[in-house]
């Protein structure tokens, strides 16, 4: 399954929040340092979706991400 995942760096609590079928909102308390958030929302959603088959696709760089959940 493929979503899109707005990702919100710096939060003071660590959640994801299912907007719709394709679309979540990852808050994470990492900051977008070496990568930090990214593994942060990787964790995050890989907890939610009991899976530990969860890439980020694009947007590694950008709070805009395509991630893949298999």
């Amino acid at each position: 399954m493929r979503i899109n995942v707005k990702a919100k760096p710096n939060s003071n609590e660590n959640k994801v929040e299912k907007i719709d079928d394709q679309n979540f909102v990852v808050s994470v308390k990492e900051p977008p340092v070496q990568g930090r958030a990214n593994r942060a929302v990787v964790k995050a959603l890989s907890e939610y979706f009991h899976t530990p088959n969860v890439r980020i696709v694009s947007g590694r760089i950008s709070r805009q991400k395509i991630v893949d959940i298999l």
